[in-house]
């Protein structure tokens, strides 16, 4: 089983990501042969300074190192080190369907919020299908709202397919239901674009005064709430903690008699120590850059070795070769 998923490098990673992508990525490198990307060329859609992805890039890659990412047993690299995606993606958008693509959330969602959109947005699902097929993927691990793109992917190759003869595996998404989609501060979905994160490894001072300022309804602390499983501390304290950590104070809420105040409190507590060996690790990895850099090269050299074979293979199937 070939395990493919990818992270954009668009600034500091968060629970939401995380939980969402991270853990879940880091758990399968027991499973199968495991290939995780820094989807640098996707970050271009939405960023545009130089140097912030250059930064970027090399704090996800230590991100991803200090929770839990083992070389050893995984391919990580930069998605732009294997130059072969972009070949494939030009050969998938030569069938992929412009009705397709405009049925793709990130366009949609800003489009309908008057978000001016670029090519690389609009065609973003086409690049992440090359991502995907290029490592002749079999599991994608994906947060819910990310399986549209999977889907996509699979009605790209199987069009491919049916056009050249059989060229692609065709890859299931995985995605884990209870925590498929981590609330942020606001409520929302915890996105950097909505600005309502809580960062993996944020400033101790700031993270705390973010998660002390969640917004709670005015009902005091001795009044049962019916509710409490809504509750935003309550559901992001069953992901830091653990779901029976969250369901006690869960029940407390309910009952009557646990202040908000407390219930913050142990919420910041508990992410703070759930993510205190990786601080340690991250901090010994940025005073070691000369081995993270040797572990993405590594890695890109035996991506480029399987992408090498793939677009080989569809290049001959279509008639380029």
């Amino acid at each position: 089983m070939r395990i493919l998923s990818g992270i954009q490098p668009s600034g500091a990673l968060h629970l939401g990501n995380y939980f969402g992508m991270m853990r879940p990525a880091i758990e399968l490198q027991e499973k199968g042969e495991a290939f995780y990307f820094i989807a640098d060329y996707h970050s271009m859609t939405s960023l545009f300074d130089a140097d912030e992805r250059r930064k970027n890039t090399l704090d996800v890659a230590l991100d991803f190192l200090a929770c839990g990412l083992d070389p050893k047993k995984s391919v990580f690299f930069k998605q732009s080190d294997v130059a072969e995606v972009t070949e494939l993606s030009w050969l998938l958008s030569t069938l992929t369907p412009m009705s397709l693509l405009e049925k793709g959330h990130s366009f949609k969602d800003k489009s309908a919020k008057g978000i001016p959109v670029n090519h690389g947005l609009f065609a973003y699902p086409v690049l992440m299908a090359a991502d995907i097929l290029i490592y002749d993927s079999n599991v994608v691990p994906v947060g819910r709202d990310q399986k549209q793109h999977v889907e996509m992917t699979r009605d790209i190759a199987v069009k491919f397919n049916e056009q050249y003869g059989q060229t692609f595996a065709i890859p299931e998404p995985q995605i884990r239901g209870e925590v498929a989609l981590v609330p942020g501060v606001d409520g929302q979905k915890m996105s950097k674009s909505y600005g309502n994160t809580i960062e993996i490894f944020g400033d101790e001072k700031i993270i705390r005064k973010k998660i002390m300022g969640i917004k709670m309804d005015s009902r005091p602390p001795a009044e049962p709430k019916p509710d409490a499983d809504k509750n935003l501390a309550v559901q992001l304290l069953k992901l830091v903690a653990s779901i029976e950590v969250g369901t006690d104070y869960e029940n407390r809420l309910r009952a009557g008699g646990l202040g908000y105040g407390d219930l913050k409190k142990a919420l910041f507590e508990n992410y703070w120590n759930h993510f205190a060996d990786a601080r340690k690790k991250r901090a010994e990895l940025a005073a070691n850059l000369d081995y993270v850099n040797g572990v993405l090269a590594d890695g890109a050299a035996k991506a480029h070795a399987l992408a090498q074979t793939v677009l080989k293979r569809a290049r001959r199937n279509c008639g380029l070769e």
